[in-house]
């Protein structure tokens, strides 16, 4: 799941057997200098449009993503913006590529809060490229729910070692 460069929302509803609804939380004009984004968010030509929300499936909230769009691109691809980018991004079978950058063990109040569910939870960020150059920087970070049917990923352990 988190190293696949299919679909998450197409492995989540495959997971769970449940559609996957997408809760848009914002999408608006990224003013900030990025502290914290992905240091991929530099290669995107601005300006540019960040865009957060919440995967749900059958009631439960599997995941958060957040992605940043140059705002030429994210007008052209989004133009649902209650669709999962991937749907999106593929009505009309044109090519992409992905490429993914990081991955990471992160901890905040509101994804347990959110999640229902103690963290560390399991994130990580990649790249959309079309013609050679980037589309979006896309960052996800998954509930541990997911280990119903993906099995413990051992991250307690792992965030305790490092």
């Amino acid at each position: 799941m988190l190293l696949g460069d299919g679909s998450p929302t197409r492995h989540l509803r495959l997971l769970t057997g449940e559609p996957v609804t997408v809760d848009l939380i914002a999408m608006e004009p990224d003013r900030s200098d990025h502290s914290g984004a992905p240091t991929e968010v530099t290669d995107l030509k601005p300006p540019l449009l960040r865009r957060q929300v919440w995967l749900n499936c059958g009631g439960s909230t599997l995941a958060w993503a957040e992605s940043w769009w140059n705002q030429e691109q994210a007008d052209h691809h989004l133009r649902d913006r209650e669709q999962p980018i991937w749907r999106s991004l593929t009505q009309g079978r044109s090519e992409l590529f992905r490429e993914v950058d990081g991955l990471a063990l992160v901890e905040a109040d509101w994804l347990q809060a959110s999640f229902g569910l103690r963290g560390p939870f399991w994130s990580r960020h990649y790249r959309f490229f079309r013609g050679g150059k980037a589309l979006t920087v896309i960052r996800e970070v998954f509930s541990p729910q997911l280990e119903t049917w993906l099995g413990p990923t051992l991250r307690q352990e792992l965030h305790k070692s490092s």
